[in-house]
C-alpha cells in the first residue's frame, strides 16, 4: 500500500492479504487515502441456482457496499480449471448447446438484476480456464444477458484466449463497466498452448506481465475507452 501511494494510485482491488472484515478493511485503506475498487467474487451459477448465489454473495456484497464499491468482479468458478495444475488449458468447461447458454445467461441476468437493485453492478470477468473464455464466448454472453450484466474487460485474458483486445473491446464497449490492464508475453502463451500447460503453470511461467512489458499496445485501447466516455476504474495488473 505504501508503494501504491508513492506511485499515485487512487485505490486497490482486493486480494487475499487485505482485511476480511469490512470495518477493518475500511480503516486500513483509509490510512493511505485509498478507495476500495472492487473485489473478486467466486460464483457457481453455471451449476447452481440464483437463490443459492444470493445467499452466498451477501457477506461479500455487504463488505463492498460498506467500503464504497459499485462494481463486483464476477468470476464463474463452476467447473473451472484455473487453479488445477493437473488440467491443461484445453480441458476447460464449455457450454455445448444453445439451451445451456440460454439457461446460464438467464441466471446471470437475474443475479445481475438483484445486485443492481442494491447498488452494485455485476462486472463479468471473462477468464482463462472457465466457461466464458474466448471472444466467441464473450459475444454469446453479451448477446444473451441483460443490461444489468456489465463486462469486465481484461486485456490479458482476452489476448491469451486468442482475441485481439482492441477489436473485442470495440464490439462490447457499451457494456464495459470495469477494466483490467494486463499485458502478455506472446512467447510464453505459445509455449503454454503447445505444451498443454495448466493455466496456473502458464501464469507462474510468466504469461502475464505489467502493461508496457508485453505484446499489447495499450494506447489505442485507452483511447477507445476515452472516446466512448468510459468512467470506471483502470486496474493495473501484473
Amino acid at each position: 500500500l505504501e508503494e501504491g501511494k508513492e506511485i499515485g494510485y487512487q485505490g486497490f482491488e482486493l486480494g487475499n492479504k487485505f482485511p476480511k472484515e469490512k470495518e477493518a478493511l475500511k480503516a486500513k485503506l483509509g490510512e493511505y487515502g485509498f478507495e476500495c475498487v472492487s473485489g473478486w467474487y467466486s460464483s457457481f451459477l453455471a451449476h447452481g441456482t440464483v437463490e443459492e448465489e444470493i445467499d452466498r454473495v451477501s457477506a461479500h456484497l455487504d463488505k463492498l457496499l460498506y467500503n464504497g464499491s459499485n462494481v463486483m468482479v464476477y468470476g464463474e468458478c463452476a467447473g473451472t480449471i484455473q487453479g488445477d495444475r493437473s488440467k491443461a488449458l484445453y480441458m476447460r468447461p464449455k457450454f455445448t448447446s444453445d439451451a445451456q447458454w440460454q439457461e446460464y445467461a438467464e441466471k446471470v441476468t437475474k443475479f445481475g438484476d438483484w445486485l443492481l437493485a442494491r447498488g452494485m453492478r455485476l462486472a463479468y470477468h471473462h477468464h482463462m480456464g472457465a466457461y466464458v473464455e474466448t471472444p466467441e464466448d464473450v459475444d454469446m454472453l453479451m448477446k444473451l444477458t441483460g443490461e444489468s450484466v456489465g463486462l469486465l474487460f481484461d486485456t490479458g485474458h482476452m489476448t491469451f484466449a486468442g482475441g485481439d483486445a482492441l477489436t473485442e473491446l470495440k464490439k462490447h464497449i457499451n457494456r464495459v463497466c470495469h477494466f483490467h490492464c494486463k499485458d502478455v508475453r506472446s512467447d510464453i502463451i505459445k509455449l503454454a498452448r503447445n505444451r498443454n500447460w495448466a493455466f496456473l503453470d502458464s501464469v507462474l511461467n510468466g504469461a502475464f506481465t505489467v502493461p508496457g512489458d508485453g505484446a499489447i499496445n495499450f494506447a489505442p485501447i485507452l483511447q477507445t475507452l476515452a472516446e466512448n466516455g468510459y468512467k470506471g476504474w483502470l486496474v493495473v495488473e501484473a
